[in-house]
């Protein structure tokens, strides 16, 4: 945005993934903390946290989902959604912009958009979203 004329656009703020127990208590025993720890490699960025509940991408995770949407309406999916304000893609998000994951040549296209986002998202990365993980 301050490249595009928007001098003092602030920084977009990342909330930690907060981890809690099954009664909805904030996880603070030494092994829940180790648990964590030892886990936070599978979460997307690998974010984790105590605090919010909400998470969002950082901004050159933000920049590189916007590179893949725009790489992907670039590919002939003219209705890929861009990022939302926590820089993610959603499935409701294409659902809502009628994107189908199992439309033809969405899932090559989006294999291809990977290399748009420098490494930030992987093929790995487009085949769990596309299997809803």
């Amino acid at each position: 945005m301050r490249s595009h004329g928007v001098p003092n656009f602030p920084d977009p703020t990342v909330a930690p993934v907060a981890f809690k127990n099954a009664l909805g208590e904030a996880i603070t025993s030494p092994e829940g903390q180790t648990g964590v720890t030892v886990c936070q490699h599978l979460l997307p960025g690998g974010r984790v946290g105590t605090g919010s509940q909400s998470s969002a991408n950082s901004p050159a995770q933000a920049t590189a989902l916007l590179e893949f949407a725009h790489c992907l309406r670039s590919h002939g999916f003219a209705n890929f959604p861009d990022p939302n304000s926590s820089g993610a893609i959603t499935h409701e998000m294409l659902a809502a912009d009628g994107i189908n994951l199992r439309q033809p040549g969405l899932l090559a296209a989006a294999d291809t958009c990977v290399s748009a986002t420098h490494g930030v998202l992987t093929k790995a990365d487009v085949a769990r979203f596309a299997a809803g993980n």
